[in-house]
């Protein structure tokens, strides 16, 4: 199984980098904007170990804890179908 335990699913590498590339940006814009992981656990309302969770690109967190914190700090994310090229 893919890294985590809290999912049953085989992930593609492709999507662990993504994952993976999402926490990076969280991470980044949260130390951008000068807040500990305290903070922002706080501003999100979950525990300081989701936040963690999250920077780390775990693939078991909840995809609105993730999606949160990247609009907490102002972060879009695009989504393509896989092939599809960017304009």
């Amino acid at each position: 199984m893919a890294q985590g335990k809290r999912i049953s699913a085989e992930i593609d590498g492709t999507a662990l980098q993504s994952i993976k590339d999402m926490g990076a940006a969280a991470k980044a814009a949260r130390t951008k904007a000068g807040e500990g992981q305290s903070a922002a656990a706080a501003r999100l309302g979950v525990h300081v170990q989701t936040i963690a969770r999250i920077e780390s690109g775990e693939p078991g967190v909840a995809i609105g804890h993730v999606l949160g914190m990247l609009a907490l700090y102002g972060v879009s994310v695009e989504l393509r179908q896989s092939g599809d090229t960017a304009s």
